[in-house]
């Protein structure tokens, strides 16, 4: 069983996907009315992995906790690439997908973190897809894996990250019944993602723009 991800995110435009040397940089086929599905989350991958902060952790420079339920857990997987920018726009993409699927858990698009990592389009379709879960009392249940990181960078203040998830082990769960959706895992488990992100005067890096492609080869196994 997974879960199924609707559109709610903006294409980059080809300059992200010319930045990253990939051949495209498409969006999904699904539509808002599908079920709901998540982006993304928290916790860390295995010990040769970089660790990208928990979602309980509070960080020193002032940045919002982000709290994930018990049952649900996030897993990313990528190294470090010795690059102090590219490192920190690693981890600061992840908190990003923290943040999304902190606001579903929490049923409120009216989350500090949200809005901290997330800014122009990639916060405006992050509300919208949080909302689709929150209108239909819908959370997320298991284990998310994201995996096969790329990052590049685009002068001293823009990045831009492509990854990978594995929902396979995620699932939709009602709210109110608490009833888990059970779905068959297919090649539409695998997702490819290009995030766009730019640093700001803090010295976050926000995403600003992310776009997926479900189904995509690149990431099946």
């Amino acid at each position: 069983m997974n879960r199924r991800r609707p559109t709610l995110i903006a294409a980059l435009t080809l300059t992200a996907a010319a930045a990253l040397t990939l051949s495209a940089c498409g969006s999904d086929d699904d539509n808002a009315s599908k079920d709901s599905d998540k982006i993304a989350g928290a916790d860390t991958g295995s010990d040769e992995t970089s660790a990208a902060p928990s979602p309980s952790e509070s960080d020193t420079a002032g940045r919002p906790k982000i709290t994930f339920p018990s049952d649900a857990k996030n897993v990313f997987e990528y190294e470090k690439t010795g690059n102090a920018a590219k490192d920190a726009a690693l981890a600061d993409s992840t908190l990003s997908v923290n943040s999304v699927d902190e606001a579903i858990f929490e049923g409120s698009t009216d989350t500090k973190a949200l809005g901290f990592y997330n800014v122009e389009s990639a916060l405006s379709d992050s509300i919208t897809y949080a909302s689709g879960y929150i209108d239909k009392k819908h959370t997320w249940v298991g284990e998310t894996r994201y995996f096969d990181y790329k990052a590049s960078l685009s002068g001293s203040l823009e990045a831009y990250v492509t990854y990978c998830s594995d929902e396979s082990k995620s699932f939709i769960k009602d709210k109110r019944t608490g009833k888990v959706k059970d779905t068959p895992t297919t090649a539409d488990s695998y997702v490819l993602y290009h995030a766009k992100l730019a640093k700001n005067a803090e010295g976050v890096w926000q995403t600003t723009d992310i776009a997926s492609t479900r189904g995509s080869k690149e990431c099946q196994p």
